[in-house]
């Protein structure tokens, strides 16, 4: 395979990964991409742009914001050892997933004894009545007569 094989056009790039040419434009503005060389003025990108979307792809999955991924990449180029700055990242990111699930578990919680409502309006549904408690502090939701209780 020759360089010019290997160097792939913004439309080819973005294909790949299943992106918008704007989002590749928007990483190489945001730094996570290296600028392109150019040939007779198109971007061409060749294999290290393609690692890049690759790591930048599965961090995201792995719920690191864009400038997390960027850190985690610019620290890899920096020759750092990987490891460093994936456990560095890691640890910063589990509290917040960690909130998350009980965020969503307590969603879930809420939700489901919404599927059991019955109640008339609104006014009289429990389900409404604590809403920044359920934010703060989950509650069960139980059906007692047709109606929504709270109880702790």
């Amino acid at each position: 395979m020759t360089t010019a094989e290997t160097r792939l056009t913004i439309g080819q790039l973005a294909a790949r990964f299943d992106l918008n040419t704007s989002a590749i434009r928007y990483y190489e503005r945001q730094g996570v991409l290296p600028p392109p060389e150019r040939v007779s003025g198109q971007r061409r990108y060749g294999p290290d742009a393609i690692r890049r979307l690759e790591v930048l792809e599965i961090a995201k999955r792995g719920g690191f914001t864009l400038d997390e991924a960027r850190l985690l990449l610019d620290q890899a180029a920096a020759d750092s050892l990987a490891f460093e700055a994936i456990r560095d990242l890691a640890e910063r990111k589990l509290p917040e997933i960690d909130a998350l699930i009980r965020r969503a578990q307590a969603m879930r919680g809420w939700l489901t004894t919404a599927t059991d409502c019955s109640c008339a309006s609104l006014d009289v549904c429990a389900l409404f009545t604590a809403s920044t408690e359920l934010q703060h502090n989950p509650i069960t939701v139980t059906q007692v007569a047709g109606s929504a209780h709270r109880s702790a």
